[in-house]
Order: C-alpha cells, then structure tokens, then sequence
C-alpha cells in the first residue's frame, strides 16, 4: 500500500512568503509602535490624552478646525557623525488625530499640557441644563 498525498498548489507560494516576510506576513504593522489616545469624559470636560514619549512641546500642534480637535506633531532628527561615512543621517516620526467635538464643547476654553510625554487637552463641556421637575396637584374634588 502506498500513501496518497494530496497535492496544494499554493504550498510552495506559501513556504516563499514565510520565508521571505516571516509566519505573520499578512500584519504589515507587526512591530510599528502606534501611540495610544484615550478620549474620555471627566465631569464637565472632554479629556484627550495622547501618549507621545519622543516628542517635545514645540514638536505638536494643537487646533480646532470644522468643530474637531486636531492634534499633530513631526519630529525630525538630523545626526551627523565625521567618524562614518555618510553625511547626513535623518529620520522623522509623526502623529496625527482628529476628534469631532460634540456640539457643547467649549473652544476658546480648550487647555493643554504635557507631562512625562503624555499629551492631555481639557476640553470644557457647558453643562447639560438640570431636568425640570414637574410638579403633580392634587385634582379638585367637587
């Protein structure tokens, strides 16, 4: 008796591809470091916090454009070392968010700072006006 086995025309294409661009080819941001942003509600404030650990103050720009917040930095490093052969040495990283504001946000009032590379922008809500109450009276009896 002898074993059949059954013949894929794609294994050959597959064991390029793994070969080439490893197992996991079909992810192309497998270890592509993606900032994280939180947006979150905090009593009468929309908080955006953006986690940008390489970048510094004058890197960000912070804007409100079309009723949403827009929030983008560029970092570009220049290294130039007489010890190697090249001359010049760059790279750049960028980040970029746009957040629709809900209707009550506040944008002459919008606040940020940046602390240990975390960017947070305080976005005033006015308040949501208190449910009237409505009173029940008694009926008249007659």
């Amino acid at each position: 008796m002898s074993n059949l086995v059954r013949w894929d025309p794609f294994a050959e294409l597959s064991s390029l591809q793994k070969q080439f661009f490893g197992d996991n080819f079909m992810s192309p941001l497998k270890g592509v470091n993606i900032p994280t942003t939180d947006v979150y509600t905090r009593g009468n404030d929309m908080v955006v916090e953006a986690h940008l650990p390489n970048f510094d103050d004058k890197d960000i720009n912070i804007q409100v454009d079309d009723n949403a917040l827009v929030i983008s930095a560029e970092r570009h490093e220049k290294e130039e070392d007489k010890d190697k052969k090249y001359v010049v040495r760059e790279s750049s990283s960028s980040f970029y968010r746009r957040i629709a504001l809900p209707d009550r946000a506040d944008a002459d009032k919008i606040e940020a700072h940046m602390e240990d590379g975390v960017l947070k922008v305080n976005v005033p809500l006015t308040p949501l006006p208190e449910p009237k109450k409505i009173a029940i009276q008694a009926k008249n009896k007659k």
